[in-house]
Protein backbone atom coordinates (compact mmCIF):
# COMPACT_ATOMS: atom_id res chain seq x y z
CA UNK A 1 0.00 0.00 0.00
CA UNK A 2 1.30 3.43 -0.95
CA UNK A 3 1.85 5.73 2.03
CA UNK A 4 0.73 9.35 1.96
CA UNK A 5 3.06 12.25 2.82
CA UNK A 6 4.17 12.52 6.44
CA UNK A 7 1.55 14.30 8.56
CA UNK A 8 3.93 17.12 9.47
CA UNK A 9 4.18 18.15 5.80
CA UNK A 10 0.50 17.90 4.92
CA UNK A 11 -1.41 21.11 4.13
CA UNK A 12 -5.14 21.11 4.86
CA UNK A 13 -7.83 23.39 3.52
CA UNK A 14 -10.53 24.25 6.04
CA UNK A 15 -14.07 25.32 5.11
CA UNK A 16 -13.96 28.47 3.00
CA UNK A 17 -10.53 27.61 1.60
CA UNK A 18 -8.39 28.74 4.56
CA UNK A 19 -4.98 27.11 4.54
CA UNK A 20 -4.22 25.27 7.76
CA UNK A 21 -0.52 24.65 8.42
CA UNK A 22 0.73 21.96 10.78
CA UNK A 23 0.75 23.22 14.38
CA UNK A 24 4.56 23.58 14.58
CA UNK A 25 4.66 25.58 11.35
CA UNK A 26 1.81 27.83 12.52
CA UNK A 27 3.63 28.53 15.78
CA UNK A 28 6.90 29.30 14.00
CA UNK A 29 5.17 31.56 11.48
CA UNK A 30 3.35 33.44 14.23
CA UNK A 31 6.49 34.36 16.17
CA UNK A 32 8.83 35.14 13.26
CA UNK A 33 9.49 38.88 13.15
CA UNK A 34 10.55 40.72 10.02
CA UNK A 35 13.21 43.41 10.24
CA UNK A 36 15.43 44.96 7.57
CA UNK A 37 18.96 46.25 7.09
CA UNK A 38 20.15 48.85 4.59
CA UNK A 39 23.87 49.27 3.93
CA UNK A 40 25.75 51.62 1.63
CA UNK A 41 28.59 49.12 1.17
CA UNK A 42 28.67 45.46 0.20
CA UNK A 43 27.34 42.28 1.82
CA UNK A 44 30.88 40.99 2.42
CA UNK A 45 31.96 44.20 4.14
CA UNK A 46 28.87 44.24 6.34
CA UNK A 47 28.91 40.50 7.15
CA UNK A 48 30.95 40.62 10.40
CA UNK A 49 28.85 43.46 11.75
CA UNK A 50 25.58 41.78 10.81
CA UNK A 51 26.83 38.70 12.64
CA UNK A 52 27.56 40.86 15.71
CA UNK A 53 24.00 42.21 15.39
CA UNK A 54 22.61 38.67 15.24
CA UNK A 55 24.70 37.76 18.29
CA UNK A 56 23.09 40.66 20.10
CA UNK A 57 19.65 39.37 19.14
CA UNK A 58 20.52 35.86 20.30
CA UNK A 59 21.71 37.23 23.64
CA UNK A 60 18.27 38.82 24.01
CA UNK A 61 16.54 35.50 23.41
CA UNK A 62 15.85 35.62 19.67
CA UNK A 63 16.79 32.47 17.82
CA UNK A 64 17.66 32.60 14.14
CA UNK A 65 14.23 31.09 13.45
CA UNK A 66 12.53 33.99 15.27
CA UNK A 67 13.84 36.81 13.07
CA UNK A 68 13.81 37.29 9.31
CA UNK A 69 16.24 39.99 8.12
CA UNK A 70 15.77 41.54 4.70
CA UNK A 71 19.13 42.97 3.55
CA UNK A 72 19.83 45.48 0.81
CA UNK A 73 23.21 46.97 -0.22
CA UNK A 74 24.20 49.85 -2.48
CA UNK A 75 27.73 48.49 -3.14
CA UNK A 76 29.21 51.94 -2.72
CA UNK A 77 26.75 53.61 -5.12
CA UNK A 78 25.00 56.03 -2.80
CA UNK A 79 22.56 57.05 -5.51
CA UNK A 80 20.99 53.58 -5.26
CA UNK A 81 20.05 53.97 -1.61
CA UNK A 82 16.82 55.86 -2.20
CA UNK A 83 15.38 53.07 -4.37
CA UNK A 84 16.63 50.38 -2.00
CA UNK A 85 15.09 52.18 0.98
CA UNK A 86 11.76 52.46 -0.83
CA UNK A 87 11.94 48.76 -1.66
CA UNK A 88 12.45 47.84 1.98
CA UNK A 89 9.65 50.12 3.12
CA UNK A 90 7.26 48.38 0.71
CA UNK A 91 8.06 45.10 2.46
CA UNK A 92 6.65 46.65 5.67
CA UNK A 93 9.24 45.36 8.18
CA UNK A 94 8.67 46.12 11.84
CA UNK A 95 11.97 47.99 12.12
CA UNK A 96 14.83 48.90 9.76
CA UNK A 97 18.51 49.19 10.72
CA UNK A 98 20.52 51.81 8.82
CA UNK A 99 24.24 51.06 8.72
CA UNK A 100 25.62 54.46 7.68
CA UNK A 101 24.61 58.12 7.37
CA UNK A 102 23.64 57.81 3.67
CA UNK A 103 21.52 54.75 4.45
CA UNK A 104 19.75 56.45 7.35
CA UNK A 105 19.12 59.55 5.25
CA UNK A 106 17.52 57.45 2.51
CA UNK A 107 15.40 55.56 5.02
CA UNK A 108 14.23 58.72 6.74
CA UNK A 109 13.17 60.10 3.36
CA UNK A 110 11.34 56.85 2.56
CA UNK A 111 9.29 56.50 5.75
CA UNK A 112 8.18 58.56 8.73
CA UNK A 113 6.36 55.68 10.42
CA UNK A 114 8.53 52.54 10.37
CA UNK A 115 11.07 52.68 13.23
CA UNK A 116 14.67 53.19 12.10
CA UNK A 117 17.67 52.15 14.22
CA UNK A 118 20.83 53.94 13.09
CA UNK A 119 24.42 52.77 13.57
CA UNK A 120 27.71 54.59 12.76
CA UNK A 121 26.16 58.06 12.39
CA UNK A 122 28.54 60.86 13.46
CA UNK A 123 26.18 63.72 14.38
CA UNK A 124 22.53 62.66 14.12
CA UNK A 125 21.31 65.98 15.49
CA UNK A 126 23.38 68.03 13.05
CA UNK A 127 22.28 65.77 10.21
CA UNK A 128 18.64 66.35 11.11
CA UNK A 129 17.90 62.70 11.85
CA UNK A 130 16.80 63.39 15.44
CA UNK A 131 15.85 66.36 17.61
CA UNK A 132 18.19 65.64 20.55
CA UNK A 133 20.17 62.67 21.82
CA UNK A 134 17.99 62.38 24.92
CA UNK A 135 14.68 62.83 23.11
CA UNK A 136 15.09 61.81 19.46
CA UNK A 137 11.51 62.49 18.38
CA UNK A 138 10.25 61.06 15.10
CA UNK A 139 10.98 57.51 14.00
CA UNK A 140 14.80 57.40 14.26
CA UNK A 141 16.94 56.33 17.22
CA UNK A 142 20.05 54.22 17.77
CA UNK A 143 23.76 54.83 18.20
CA UNK A 144 26.03 57.76 17.34
CA UNK A 145 29.75 57.28 16.70
CA UNK A 146 31.22 60.60 17.88
CA UNK A 147 33.10 60.62 14.59
CA UNK A 148 33.95 64.32 14.80
CA UNK A 149 36.03 63.69 17.92
CA UNK A 150 37.46 60.48 16.47
CA UNK A 151 38.51 62.24 13.28
CA UNK A 152 40.57 64.66 15.35
CA UNK A 153 42.22 61.70 17.04
CA UNK A 154 43.42 60.44 13.63
CA UNK A 155 45.45 63.62 13.17
CA UNK A 156 46.82 63.43 16.72
CA UNK A 157 47.96 59.84 16.23
CA UNK A 158 49.63 60.59 12.91
CA UNK A 159 51.46 63.55 14.45
CA UNK A 160 52.60 61.38 17.37
CA UNK A 161 53.87 58.70 14.98
CA UNK A 162 55.51 61.23 12.62
CA UNK A 163 56.56 64.20 14.80
CA UNK A 164 58.02 66.20 11.90
CA UNK A 165 54.82 65.97 9.81
CA UNK A 166 53.80 69.50 8.88
CA UNK A 167 51.30 68.63 6.15
CA UNK A 168 48.74 65.83 6.44
CA UNK A 169 46.18 64.86 3.80
CA UNK A 170 42.62 63.83 4.59
CA UNK A 171 40.57 61.74 2.17
CA UNK A 172 36.78 61.73 2.42
CA UNK A 173 33.66 61.42 0.28
CA UNK A 174 31.73 64.73 0.11
CA UNK A 175 28.65 62.77 -0.95
CA UNK A 176 28.39 61.30 2.54
CA UNK A 177 25.96 63.32 4.73
CA UNK A 178 28.41 63.06 7.62
CA UNK A 179 31.25 64.61 5.61
CA UNK A 180 31.03 68.18 7.01
CA UNK A 181 31.17 66.96 10.61
CA UNK A 182 34.13 64.65 10.04
CA UNK A 183 36.00 67.37 8.16
CA UNK A 184 35.35 69.83 10.97
CA UNK A 185 36.91 67.45 13.50
CA UNK A 186 39.97 66.95 11.32
CA UNK A 187 40.37 70.67 10.72
CA UNK A 188 40.13 71.52 14.42
CA UNK A 189 42.81 68.98 15.31
CA UNK A 190 45.08 70.19 12.51
CA UNK A 191 44.78 73.80 13.67
CA UNK A 192 45.51 72.91 17.28
CA UNK A 193 48.61 70.96 16.23
CA UNK A 194 49.66 73.64 13.71
CA UNK A 195 49.48 71.19 10.84
CA UNK A 196 48.59 72.18 7.30
CA UNK A 197 45.64 70.07 6.19
CA UNK A 198 45.29 68.96 2.57
CA UNK A 199 41.63 68.05 1.99
CA UNK A 200 41.07 65.42 -0.71
CA UNK A 201 37.77 64.16 -2.09
CA UNK A 202 36.62 61.04 -3.88
CA UNK A 203 32.98 60.33 -4.70
CA UNK A 204 33.61 57.34 -6.97
CA UNK A 205 36.39 54.73 -7.21
CA UNK A 206 38.20 56.25 -10.19
CA UNK A 207 38.79 59.48 -8.21
CA UNK A 208 40.87 57.67 -5.59
CA UNK A 209 43.96 57.40 -7.83
CA UNK A 210 43.79 61.14 -8.53
CA UNK A 211 43.69 61.86 -4.81
CA UNK A 212 46.98 60.02 -4.32
CA UNK A 213 48.53 61.90 -7.23
CA UNK A 214 47.61 65.11 -5.40
CA UNK A 215 49.12 63.81 -2.16
CA UNK A 216 52.45 63.24 -3.92
CA UNK A 217 52.35 66.53 -5.81
CA UNK A 218 51.56 68.51 -2.65
CA UNK A 219 54.19 66.65 -0.59
CA UNK A 220 51.84 65.50 2.19
CA UNK A 221 53.73 63.48 4.79
CA UNK A 222 50.83 61.36 6.03
CA UNK A 223 47.22 60.52 5.21
CA UNK A 224 43.98 60.04 7.15
CA UNK A 225 41.15 58.14 5.41
CA UNK A 226 37.55 58.49 6.55
CA UNK A 227 35.23 55.57 7.18
CA UNK A 228 33.08 56.14 4.11
CA UNK A 229 31.60 52.88 2.72
CA UNK A 230 33.22 53.56 -0.66
CA UNK A 231 36.67 53.43 0.86
CA UNK A 232 35.93 50.22 2.72
CA UNK A 233 34.92 48.64 -0.58
CA UNK A 234 38.19 49.90 -2.12
CA UNK A 235 40.37 49.09 0.88
CA UNK A 236 42.87 46.87 -0.94
CA UNK A 237 43.45 49.48 -3.60
CA UNK A 238 43.85 52.29 -1.06
CA UNK A 239 46.31 50.35 1.09
CA UNK A 240 48.35 49.43 -2.01
CA UNK A 241 48.42 53.06 -3.15
CA UNK A 242 49.55 54.22 0.29
CA UNK A 243 52.33 51.62 0.25
CA UNK A 244 53.49 52.50 -3.26
CA UNK A 245 53.62 56.20 -2.31
CA UNK A 246 55.45 55.39 0.95
CA UNK A 247 52.70 57.21 2.77
CA UNK A 248 51.90 56.51 6.45
CA UNK A 249 48.11 56.35 6.76
CA UNK A 250 45.49 55.97 9.45
CA UNK A 251 42.04 54.59 8.79
CA UNK A 252 38.66 54.36 10.45
CA UNK A 253 38.36 50.59 9.91
CA UNK A 254 40.67 47.93 11.34
CA UNK A 255 40.19 45.93 8.11
CA UNK A 256 42.66 48.28 6.42
CA UNK A 257 45.35 47.49 8.98
CA UNK A 258 44.72 43.77 8.70
CA UNK A 259 45.76 43.93 5.02
CA UNK A 260 48.76 46.22 5.47
CA UNK A 261 47.55 49.66 6.53
CA UNK A 262 49.57 51.40 9.24
CA UNK A 263 46.98 52.30 11.90
CA UNK A 264 43.26 52.48 12.55
CA UNK A 265 41.25 54.10 15.29
CA UNK A 266 37.55 54.28 15.92
CA UNK A 267 34.56 53.06 17.84
CA UNK A 268 34.27 49.29 18.07
CA UNK A 269 31.68 48.61 15.38
CA UNK A 270 31.04 45.05 16.49
CA UNK A 271 30.03 46.43 19.86
CA UNK A 272 27.80 49.08 18.29
CA UNK A 273 25.98 46.53 16.14
CA UNK A 274 25.50 44.22 19.12
CA UNK A 275 24.00 47.14 21.01
CA UNK A 276 21.76 47.98 18.05
CA UNK A 277 20.01 44.69 18.74
CA UNK A 278 18.78 46.16 22.03
CA UNK A 279 17.02 48.96 20.17
CA UNK A 280 15.41 46.47 17.82
CA UNK A 281 14.27 44.37 20.77
CA UNK A 282 12.71 47.36 22.53
CA UNK A 283 11.00 48.44 19.33
CA UNK A 284 9.58 44.98 18.70
CA UNK A 285 8.20 45.08 22.23
CA UNK A 286 6.36 48.31 21.54
CA UNK A 287 8.77 51.11 22.48
CA UNK A 288 8.66 54.25 20.34
CA UNK A 289 11.92 55.49 18.74
CA UNK A 290 11.03 59.02 19.84
CA UNK A 291 11.34 57.88 23.45
CA UNK A 292 14.59 55.88 23.18
CA UNK A 293 17.67 58.06 23.86
CA UNK A 294 20.52 57.81 21.37
CA UNK A 295 23.64 56.27 22.91
CA UNK A 296 27.33 56.96 22.34
CA UNK A 297 30.19 54.47 21.85
CA UNK A 298 31.65 52.92 24.98
CA UNK A 299 34.41 50.89 23.32
CA UNK A 300 37.14 52.17 21.00
CA UNK A 301 39.95 50.29 19.30
CA UNK A 302 43.41 51.28 18.14
CA UNK A 303 45.15 48.82 15.81
CA UNK A 304 48.79 49.16 14.71
CA UNK A 305 50.66 47.21 12.04
CA UNK A 306 54.35 47.10 13.01
CA UNK A 307 55.35 45.28 9.84
CA UNK A 308 54.02 48.22 7.82
CA UNK A 309 55.75 50.68 10.15
CA UNK A 310 59.09 48.97 9.53
CA UNK A 311 58.52 49.03 5.77
CA UNK A 312 57.94 52.78 6.01
CA UNK A 313 61.02 53.27 8.18
CA UNK A 314 58.89 54.41 11.13
CA UNK A 315 59.36 53.72 14.81
CA UNK A 316 55.97 53.78 16.49
CA UNK A 317 56.26 55.55 19.87
CA UNK A 318 55.80 53.43 23.00
CA UNK A 319 52.88 55.66 24.03
CA UNK A 320 50.91 54.57 20.95
CA UNK A 321 51.85 50.91 21.37
CA UNK A 322 50.85 50.98 25.03
CA UNK A 323 47.39 52.19 24.07
CA UNK A 324 46.90 49.79 21.17
CA UNK A 325 44.16 47.19 21.43
CA UNK A 326 45.84 45.08 18.77
CA UNK A 327 49.37 45.05 17.36
CA UNK A 328 50.00 43.22 14.10
CA UNK A 329 53.60 42.02 13.81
Amino acid sequence: MTRGPPPTRRLVLAAGGTLLLPRAARAQSAKRRRIAFLGAGSPSAAAPYLEAFRQGLRALGYGDEDIAIEERYADGRVERLRDLAAELVRLAPEVIVGGSPPAVKALKQATSTIPIVMVTVPDPVGLGFIATLAHPGGNVTGLSTQSEDLAGKWIELLKAAIPDAGRIAFLDNPGNPGYPFILQGVQQAARSLRIELLSLQARVPNEIDGAFVTVTREHAQALAVSGDPLFLLEKSRIVELAASHKLPAIYRWREFVAIGGLMSYGADLNDLFRRAATYVDKTLKGAKPADLPVEQPTKFELVVNLKTARALGLTIPPTILAGADEIIE
